[in-house]
């Protein structure tokens, strides 16, 4: 006997690492590594959660019906297209669990959100990763990927950790040229931060398809991180069969009152998006002045490349920000050694951070 054995690819996973959220010998960091709302949580959200608390003791509903109606009336589609989740991390793991079988192949672009390789291959799918161009998803190239074994391509636009986007005419394009057997499945988890005419989260092209899942999330925007609660739009027949794998009860009530709260407070979204709209362009400009290379970013964070000399490197500014109690992300494992990641903050925190980056540079 040799005792249990796991299916084979599940030791080839990689596991998750979210940003860190303590430094050692700092009493009190600043975090501004995972992408978090600058501005907490939408007050009407955290209102209604704390209404809901009085009734743990009862299950949520099962479907849940009034943030499905919300959402539909927000963006104005179909309840009954609407699947929700724990993050929208739960809804790229059903479109796998649905779609994939060991040995069929999804494609990703290279530099974009690690959870897309650890989903494809906890399900036994082939993770193909494909070059971008300047840090942007390269259409061509992953129409070039692929091959009869595509069954999933996964695009986050606006990307993470880079913070670029192509336009809807690119994403439609691609659309347009794969097989209808292969699941275009779209990342929005920071469309609500862009403003660029030219964009589009999904919505528009989810409407007129059969094989496009559009994914969003209420972590970023409305600050609902702790909550653990994304949704995705999809036509009829991908909904369906989406809704009927998920877990019963997988959103909780706190979270789904919370989530209805959010959508209908439109004050709050105007604000935090105002918010980072102003200390994005304050950021880049800054990091500019001083001789970094920001790489332009419509998200809530932006990536900084760092110089290759000796002691300007990334991995020594996030060991000097680290021992002043600021944490950004340095991710080396995606290619990114040479790169920062740096979530927008309070305008107290970004004046700090871009004062502690210059003292590093020698400014």
């Amino acid at each position: 006997m040799s005792g249990l054995k796991p299916r084979p690819w599940i030791n080839e996973l990689d596991v998750y690492v979210g940003g860190k959220s303590h430094t050692i010998g700092v009493e009190k960091s600043v975090k501004l590594s995972s992408n978090e709302s600058a501005l907490g949580s939408s007050p009407k959200a955290v209102e209604a959660y704390h209404a809901e608390a009085t009734s743990l003791h009862r299950y949520p509903d099962a479907s849940y019906h009034d943030l499905r109606e919300a959402l539909a009336e927000k963006y104005d589609i179909e309840a009954s297209q609407i699947v929700c989740g724990v993050g929208s991390d739960e809804i790229l793991k059903l479109a796998c669990r649905a779609y994939l079988a060991p040995g069929d192949e999804v494609i990703f672009p290279k530099h974009s959100f690690m959870m897309y390789p650890i989903a494809a291959t906890s399900f036994g799918g082939i993770a193909v990763e494909v070059d971008d161009t300047d840090y942007t998803a390269n259409v061509d190239n992953i129409l070039a990927a692929l091959t009869d074994r595509t069954r999933i391509i996964f695009l986050a636009n606006p990307n993470n950790p880079t913070g670029t986007y192509i336009s809807a005419a690119e994403v439609e394009r691609l659309w347009q040229n794969i097989p209808d057997n292969v699941l275009l499945v779209l990342d929005g988890a920071y469309a609500d931060f862009v403003v660029a005419e030219d964009y589009q989260a999904g919505i528009e092209l989810v409407k007129k398809s059969s094989n496009v899942l559009m994914a969003r999330t209420f972590s970023k925007l409305y600050g609902l991180a702790a909550l653990r609660l994304g949704w995705g739009y999809a036509c009829p027949e991908v909904a369906r069969i989406l809704d009927s794998i998920r877990d019963p009860f997988n959103v909780p009530s706190v979270t789904q009152v919370a989530g209805v709260a959010a959508v209908k407070d439109v004050d709050f979204e105007k604000k935090a998006r105002a918010h980072n709209i102003q200390w994005l362009n304050y950021l880049r400009t800054e990091l500019i002045s001083m001789g970094l290379d920001p790489i332009p970013s419509v998200a809530n964070f932006i990536l900084i490349r760092f110089p290759s000399a000796q002691g300007a490197t990334a991995e020594a500014a996030n060991d000097f920000l680290l021992k002043r109690g600021y944490i950004l992300r340095w991710l080396p494992g995606q290619g990114l050694g040479d790169c920062l990641r740096l979530t927008v903050g309070t305008e107290e925190q970004n004046r700090a951070v871009i004062q502690l980056l210059k003292e590093f540079m020698g400014q």
